[in-house]
C-alpha cells in the first residue's frame, strides 16, 4: 500500500512539472502575390481585391500581398480629399475581407491624416485586427503636388505574428540603405514590399529586371525572404502619366534567389510556399 501512494505521488509530481506545449511557429507560409490592375477609383478596385482573395484562397494562401496604393493608385491627387485615415472605413472594409477569406492581408493604401497624405501599408490578421502600419519614407516629391508626406522611419515597421516576425517597406524605401539597415536590425522572418514599379512603355519588359534586382538585394541585406508585389495598368496623373505599371511581381529567398516571377503587365494571382 505505501508503494501505491508513493507511485501515485510520483506521477502527480511529473504531471505538475510538465510545461504546457506552446504552439510552434510554422516553418513555411503560403503567400499569395496579388498582382492587380489598379484604377483611380476605389470602388473599381475593391472588387478586384476580393476577386484576387477568392483566387488566393482556392490556391491555399495563408497571407495575401497587394501592391502600393492599390485603391486610389499611385500619385493620385484625389486621395488628398477622399482617402481615409488608418484605422478607418477603408481598413474596416479590408478587415471584413480578411475575416471572410480567413487570410492575413498586406495592402498598400493612401492614408489621409489631418492635412497630410501618406503612402502607407497595413498588415491585417485573419481576424481583421491591425498588426502593422508603415508609412513610406522615400517619397518622390516631384510626381504629385502637393506630394505625399514622408513617414518617420522603419525601426517600428515589424510585427510579431503567428508566422514569425513580418516587416513592411514600400517600393523606393528599399533604395535607402539606412531604411533597409533599420529593417535588418529588426531581424524579420519575412519582408513584404508593395511596389508601384512604373516606366515608359519602351522600357518594358526589361524594366522588370531592375525590380527583381532590388528585391534580391533587399533580401540579402535583411537576410530574410522578400515578397515584392507590383500592380498593372497605367499611371493616370502627374509627369509620368501613361507610364505602364509592369507587374512582374517577384519573391526571393533570404539568399536573394528568385523563387518566382509573375506575368509582365497582366494581372495575376499566384501562391508560393516560402521557407521562413
Amino acid at each position: 500500500m505505501p508503494c501505491f501512494f508513493l507511485l501515485a505521488g510520483l506521477f502527480a509530481l511529473m504531471a505538475a512539472c510538465q510545461a504546457p506545449e506552446s504552439p510552434s511557429t510554422p516553418s513555411t507560409v503560403r503567400v499569395a502575390l496579388c498582382q492587380t490592375e489598379v484604377d483611380p477609383d476605389p470602388e473599381v478596385n475593391f472588387p478586384r481585391i476580393e476577386q484576387a482573395l477568392a483566387e488566393a484562397r482556392k490556391q491555399g494562401a495563408e497571407l495575401a500581398v497587394f501592391p502600393e496604393t492599390c485603391l486610389f493608385g499611385w500619385v493620385n491627387p484625389l486621395a488628398h480629399q477622399h482617402a481615409d485615415p488608418i484605422p478607418g472605413p477603408t481598413t474596416d472594409r479590408l478587415a471584413s475581407l480578411a475575416r471572410k477569406y480567413q487570410m492575413m492581408l498586406a495592402v498598400g493604401l493612401a492614408e489621409r491624416s489631418g492635412n497630410k497624405l501618406f503612402d502607407s501599408a497595413v498588415l491585417l490578421d485573419s481576424d481583421g485586427s491591425l498588426l502593422l502600419h508603415h508609412r513610406k519614407v522615400n517619397i518622390l516629391t516631384h510626381l504629385m503636388d502637393p506630394p505625399y508626406a514622408p513617414g518617420s522611419g522603419a525601426s517600428q515597421s515589424v510585427a510579431e505574428t503567428r508566422f514569425g516576425r513580418i516587416g513592411m517597406l514600400i517600393c523606393a524605401d528599399t533604395f535607402q540603405e539606412d531604411l533597409v539597415g533599420d529593417m535588418a536590425a529588426n531581424q524579420p522572418d519575412l519582408l513584404l514590399v508593395p511596389y508601384g514599379w512604373a516606366a515608359p512603355e519602351q522600357d518594358w519588359p526589361q524594366h522588370g529586371q531592375n525590380l527583381h534586382a532590388w528585391v534580391s538585394h533587399t533580401a540579402k541585406a535583411v537576410q530574410a525572404p522578400v515578397v515584392g508585389v507590383d500592380s498593372t495598368g497605367t499611371l493616370r496623373f502627374g509627369p509620368w502619366t501613361g507610364y505602364p505599371l509592369g507587374g512582374q511581381s517577384v519573391v526571393c529567398d533570404a539568399a536573394g534567389r528568385k523563387l518566382g516571377v509573375l506575368a509582365d503587365r497582366k494581372p495575376e494571382v499566384r501562391v508560393f510556399s516560402i521557407d521562413l
